[in-house]
């Protein structure tokens, strides 16, 4: 595992490399965030983006949501694939925000894991974006491989266990910003299928850089 110096070093360099450690998903008003969340799941932000301004346009507030047929919702989320299963929860989870929270995004892991849908990285974000809660990390496929190459976790696919061991060595002030940024470098230079490995300015802290240019022992290359 990495030494608090080199993990400050990775914090730092990301911050360089991304200085708006902005979530790419677009949103005016906190539960259109919890839903874009929902909508985002084994679907692009990109397709969320699209989809959301519409919706958002037909149910303009949390009330007209609850009131919503299912049916209709689904035809405006249906492009980003679960479409049922997502609709129905963004109906319900409106009615239960109206009814137990007074129409307001809950601000505690505990309430938001009580609604329909969400589970630990939805509501992981929500406390990071829009409460600023320290230590909040959002373990999606970017931020689990690229800790799992840089030797910041032990490399397991596990969302629940990538979120502990990075909550143990990140800063609670920095873990939020430093989840962002690994999407954002995940898209740009560590890319699933073709990492920029020899442009990537995160090299001296990476495992994986290290394991694939060492022969003997001696490193090879830059």
């Amino acid at each position: 595992m990495k030494s608090t110096q080199d993990v400050l070093s990775i914090i730092e360099e990301l911050k360089a490399l991304y200085p708006d450690s902005l979530c790419s998903l677009d949103y005016g008003k906190d539960y259109e965030l919890l839903f874009s969340v929902r909508l985002a799941a084994q679907c692009t932000d990109e397709r969320v983006n699209q989809v959301t301004p519409a919706l958002f346009a037909r149910f303009p507030t949390l009330e007209s949501l609850a009131q919503a047929e299912v049916a209709e919702v689904e035809q405006y989320i249906r492009s980003t694939g679960f479409f049922r299963a997502k609709a129905r929860d963004i109906v319900l989870s409106s009615q239960m925000l109206l009814r137990d929270y007074g129409g307001k995004v809950p601000g505690t892991m505990e309430e938001l894991l009580k609604l329909p849908g969400v589970g630990r990285k939805t509501a992981n974000l929500v406390l990071g974006d829009i409460y600023r809660t320290p230590g909040a990390v959002v373990a999606d496929t970017h931020c689990i491989r690229i800790t799992g190459l840089l030797g910041l976790t032990d490399g397991t696919k596990d969302p629940a266990k990538v979120e502990t061991q990075l909550r143990a060595v990140l800063p609670p002030e920095e873990s939020n910003d430093f989840c962002h940024r690994m999407v954002l470098h995940g898209r740009a230079v560590c890319i699933a299928r073709r990492p920029q490995c020899q442009s990537c300015t995160l090299r001296p802290w990476c495992d994986h850089f290290a394991s694939q240019h060492t022969e003997g022992g001696a490193a090879v290359g830059p």
